[in-house]
């Protein structure tokens, strides 16, 4: 099953921390010494880009909800339509999150590029714009209401909205808002600026 470009729709809502990517960056990159890197992120503020050779979960869902822009001072957050997608467990094989910068050069993140040692995540939930792939998912139901997904995180009475009890992800890229996650492992991790600005695609 191939997807592409999910629908956005304006209701639902997802409560997001909102955390500048730099600042967020940094902190992530404080432990690329030790290699391995447990971390508690929430990444928001303006759209990124991941890819992954491959995504297998398990505990999946998704609905229509909003994603949020770190606030002016004093204005608040601008609201973005987007398509949630929670994962309770993620494991993600040679990851690439890519973040333009607004003088140009882009801030670069790679890891599990060891196919034995994969990022993982626990309670992972993305808010995004689009993504594509080739997808699998077992004992999957579609068209459910969103209060009534098998995840954790729900989303609104009557809104429309699918889950599984695992998924897998081929060639997987994704535009997105916001990616929290109670736990992201990053094996192998690399952190870098490019100034030509490269992203993951």
């Amino acid at each position: 099953m191939r997807f592409s470009s999910l629908t956005r729709t304006r209701r639902g809502r997802v409560l997001l921390a909102t955390v500048p990517t730099v600042a967020a960056l940094v902190l992530v990159g404080g432990g690329v010494a030790q290699g391995v890197v447990p971390i508690s992120m929430a990444v928001s503020g303006q759209q990124f880009k991941i890819s992954a050779d491959k995504l297998d979960g398990t505990g999946f869902s998704q609905y229509a909800g909003v994603g949020a822009e770190v606030a002016d001072a004093g204005k608040d957050a601008k609201q973005h339509p987007a398509a949630i997608a929670n994962i309770a467990e993620a494991k993600l094989y040679d990851l690439c999150q890519s973040v333009k910068t607004p003088f140009g050069p882009t801030l670069l993140i790679s890891a599990g590029t060891n196919p034995d040692k994969p990022v993982q995540a626990s309670g992972l939930q993305i808010g995004m714009d689009n993504l594509s792939g080739d997808a699998t998912f077992n004992a999957i139901r579609i068209g459910v209401d969103a209060s009534t997904v098998k995840t954790a995180a729900k989303g609104s009475v009557h809104d429309f909205a699918m889950d599984s009890d695992s998924i897998t992800i081929d060639n997987l890229e994704q535009v997105a808002w916001t990616t929290q996650a109670a736990v992201f492992k990053l094996t192998d991790l690399k952190l870098g600026i490019n100034m030509e600005g490269k992203e993951c695609f």
